[in-house]
């Protein structure tokens, strides 16, 4: 049987050529994201806002603005409606009700009843409860694990290469993290710890890609000492092309039927892996190679230096290195 090629060989796209573009385009998507996050904001959920939030099923979609009428006519604060995976299913915020655990479940209680007497046939799926020292603490532990992966990562790569490989990760990874972050400000998709979950699966999965390229790049400095940095960045992402499709095909088909098929919980989650697969493969080829180009790493940069006789540093050569 033989094999299929998802790259022909001797494939060699100058994907370097278009970098200016990308990099602008980038810059956009950066500055909207940061917009949005700012002016919308994320829509978070229960883990994050505190309060209550129940997801109820209907025996039929139903009108939101009436449901949010009846809601709010029951007396536990300005509800919260949105449709939850489909037209039949709605989550249902409120805020935190007084009274601990006897108080949530006196105000769910209050919800149960006013949707059997008005909306027979409905269910309610599930009810969290989350305080807002809770909710504080969880914002604050969220965001000191996504910032601290990064630097780590950054650090991590500064170590296993050189500097310039650990600003061209960072940089990457920030992109990554910060166009996700304004999908869910545009969309309003729930901002939950799941999500959290997905920025930092996404961190390694795009590290993880970052690698293996930069890993070829690093071998191909050694092997064509005289290649321009340019042309050594297409060749090493050229070798690497096979490898890339296949992984994150493989990504794509788990994550899109997890997307459709999987249950409604975790759509959150599953949307940001996805998004993070497309992003994360555009970072690691327009965002993480070009400031190696931009940081003058050459084919000097893993050779080193030893003292030369009267104290001047010299270079050694490429046999002595390797």
């Amino acid at each position: 049987m033989r094999l299929l090629k998802l790259v022909p060989d001797n494939t060699n796209i100058d994907f370097l050529r278009w970098r200016g573009i990308a990099i602008t385009f980038s810059v956009m998507m950066i500055v909207a994201s940061v917009a949005l996050v700012a002016v919308k904001g994320l829509n978070f959920g229960v883990d994050f806002a505190g309060g209550q939030m129940l997801r109820v099923s209907f025996a039929q979609p139903v009108s939101l603005d009436e449901l949010r009428d009846d809601v709010g006519g029951i007396g536990l604060g300005e509800p919260s409606i949105q449709e939850f995976g489909s037209p039949s299913e709605v989550s249902i915020r409120l805020p935190l009700p007084e009274g601990g655990e006897e108080g949530a479940n006196a105000a769910a209680s209050r919800v149960r009843d006013m949707l059997e007497a008005e909306y027979p046939g409905s269910r309610i799926d599930a009810v969290e409860t989350v305080s807002g020292k809770v909710s504080d603490e969880l914002v604050r532990d969220g965001a000191l694990a996504l910032l601290l992966a990064m630097i780590g990562i950054a650090i991590y790569i500064w170590i296993r290469f050189e500097w310039q490989f650990g600003v061209g990760s960072l940089f990457s990874l920030f992109h990554d993290v910060t166009i996700t972050l304004g999908f869910f400000a545009l969309t309003q998709m729930e901002f939950d710890l799941n999500v959290i979950a997905a920025l930092l699966t996404l961190i390694g999965y795009s590290l993880n890609d970052t690698i293996v390229i930069y890993d070829r790049v690093r071998e191909n400095l050694r092997k064509y000492r005289k290649m321009d940095i340019t042309s050594l960045l297409n060749l090493s992402m050229n070798e690497t092309l096979a490898r890339t499709i296949a992984t994150n095909l493989a990504m794509l088909l788990a994550l899109g039927s997890l997307m459709f098929l999987g249950p409604d919980v975790i759509q959150s989650f599953t949307t940001a892996l996805l998004i993070s697969v497309v992003i994360g493969t555009y970072s690691t080829i327009y965002i993480a190679a070009p400031w190696l180009v931009w940081l003058k790493v050459n084919s000097d940069s893993f050779i080193p230096k030893t003292a030369a006789p009267g104290g001047a540093e010299r270079v050694a050569s490429h046999n002595e290195g390797y």
